[in-house]
């Protein structure tokens, strides 16, 4: 418990920091770009997420739950299997990128040079991810927290100095905006690799331990392919989402050019300042996976219980005053971007989305600690499918359009959020109230 704990608090201090540089970048996008240009850019940013997902294939998680249940000899033997299966991976992912960026317009209407940009992601990502993994395993929680910095500071810096001494279209803005996305992901790299590569020649020094090809590969590929699977789920759903919403609020009766620019405020404006306090949200779940792993590998009912009450009370501690401060002065916040008071009524509206969001990340988090990964991706296509209907019935509809776009998305977050906790409790043999019912449910492990 007390590495859980440690390991949050160094998260959720340097990701603060880390926040405020996220929150000064979109405030530098929504200053640069105007309300169409970050529409624009927060319409194609699903797709460079999806990239970086397939680019990773999830390996940071399924690399760091075998690191935190297997003893130290045997970590030497996976990392170079995960090594060879992301040199697969990066040359597979290039070409099959190359060949769609040529025959779909995905990127190319932003500007000519934008797909050779996402390319470049393909090998950073993927290498990163291993060391990633091995860091978040041995819950050395620093490297990760410090690794974060530079890739937002980088970016961060990146924008300024080059909006600063050019002037840009808004689609060469755009560009750089995606080129900042690359920066910001190779000197992350750069830090995490060369760290690992000492990690490494240390674990050479040792006598590593011998498990058949078959078992490292399946213990990576048995948590990675359903976590990707859930990602991309999660990826495609948010490229839709920009589509969907426009297409129904146009169907209501507002112009392509409104539609958007309502968009733009939800996506650009409301969403940043929503979403800036879930870095503690994302430090419990980076905390939470190797602890939740090893506590289930031992069958260890009552620290999976004092870890799933911690996780509760820390979310309550910080989600309830930010929900309050979201839903009482939402002016405040919203004009540090843009002066809209449809972007502060937006923000008002959607505290009950934020705030279950703020338990229902590291919840996720705990599922996959216990091996619940199938369970994750339903909960996710099941909340989807209800928010896109509500959001295309009630969106569409003159008398509601953004309003019932807000109410498709809360009523998506308390599904989610529901579906998690009710699962966890009955797979760890706690009532919904917390309180023990009947022994730890057997897991599948080997």
């Amino acid at each position: 418990m007390g590495l859980f704990i440690k390991g949050v608090f160094v998260l959720a201090s340097t990701a603060f920091i880390g926040e405020c540089i996220e929150f000064l970048i979109n405030l530098v996008l929504a200053r640069e770009l105007g309300e169409y240009g970050l529409g624009q850019y927060m319409t194609i940013l699903p797709f460079v997420a999806l990239i970086m997902i397939l680019s990773s294939m999830e390996l940071p998680i399924s690399i760091s739950k075998f690191i935190a249940e297997r003893e130290r000899k045997f970590h030497l033997p996976l990392l170079k299997l995960a090594v060879k299966l992301v040199v697969i991976l990066i040359i597979i992912l290039s070409i099959l990128s190359f060949f769609l960026f040529t025959i779909f317009d995905v990127f190319t209407s932003i500007h000519p040079f934008a797909n050779w940009v996402v390319i470049i992601l393909i090998p950073i990502v993927s290498l990163s991810s291993i060391a990633r993994g091995y860091f978040l395993g041995v819950q050395r929680m620093g490297k990760i927290a410090v690794a974060n910095l530079f890739r937002r500071g980088l970016q961060l810096f990146f924008l300024v100095l080059i909006f600063s001494q050019l002037d840009l279209s808004i689609d060469q803005s755009v560009l750089i905006a995606i080129c900042s996305i690359v920066v910001g992901e190779l000197f992350e790299f750069l830090f995490l690799f060369s760290a690992y590569f000492f990690q490494i020649r240390d674990l050479k020094k040792e006598i590593p331990g011998k498990l058949p090809k078959t078992v490292l590969a399946k213990s990576l590929l048995t948590v990675s392919l359903p976590t990707t699977g859930m990602r991309i789920f999660h990826a495609f759903s948010h490229a839709v989402q920009p589509i969907l919403i426009k297409f129904s609020l146009v169907t209501g009766g507002l112009s392509f050019s409104s539609a958007t620019e309502h968009f733009g405020r939800l996506a650009g404006v409301a969403f940043p300042i929503g979403f800036f306090p879930a870095f503690m949200a994302h430090s419990i779940m980076t905390a939470l996976i190797p602890s939740v792993s090893k506590a289930y590998a031992k069958k260890d009912q009552v620290q999976l219980l004092m870890l799933l009450k911690n996780v509760i009370k820390l979310t309550a501690a910080y989600g309830i005053p930010v929900c309050i401060g979201l839903y009482a002065f939402p002016e405040t916040f919203t004009k540090l971007f843009v002066e809209s008071k449809e972007a502060a009524d937006y923000l008002r509206l959607l505290w009950p989305y934020f705030f279950l969001h703020y338990f229902s990340i590291p919840l996720q988090g705990f599922l996959i600690g216990l091996g619940l990964l199938k369970d994750a991706l339903f909960h996710h296509i099941w909340s989807t499918c209800i928010t896109f209907f509500l959001m295309y019935f009630l969106g569409s509809n003159p008398l509601f359009l953004m309003d019932g776009i807000i109410i498709g998305m809360n009523t998506g977050a308390v599904l989610l959020m529901a579906l998690h906790y009710f699962t966890i409790c009955k797979k760890i043999g706690v009532s919904f109230t917390l309180t023990r019912q009947h022994p730890l449910l057997s897991h599948t492990r080997k």
